[in-house]
């Protein structure tokens, strides 16, 4: 599986933004996808995830009511949909596919797409 993200920029605070997370390669033996980011000097924390076919979703606390995580599976296309962002979302956003230990953990990665929050 090949994971292309895009959607990534420098937006102000208060803004909006939608991530894209194109898969190919087999995408359809995953049965779910997430979201993570990666701050500068911080480690890898996740974001959202999920279920291809029932489209249950699973997110972190701290972006509940501001994040949206959505598929359309006719295009093997995960989002991110992020709104009222703020400086300390600035981070490398990361999609990946093939849970070994959903939601947390999956084998294949995409390359990250980074995302800037100005004040």
């Amino acid at each position: 599986v090949q994971l292309q993200a895009s959607g990534g920029g420098l937006v102000q605070a208060g803004g909006s933004l939608r991530l894209s997370c194109a898969a190919s390669g087999r995408p359809e033996r995953s049965y779910g996808m997430g979201w993570f980011r990666q701050a500068p000097g911080k480690e890898r924390e996740f974001l959202a995830a999920i279920r291809r076919l029932s489209g249950n979703t699973y997110y972190a606390d701290f972006v509940k009511g501001r994040f949206t995580i959505s598929s359309d599976n006719t295009k093997n296309t995960v989002y991110l949909q992020m709104s009222d962002l703020k400086v300390e979302d600035t981070a490398v956003y990361y999609c990946a596919s093939d849970p070994t230990n959903y939601p947390w953990e999956y084998n294949y990665w995409g390359q990250g797409t980074l995302v800037t929050v100005s004040s």
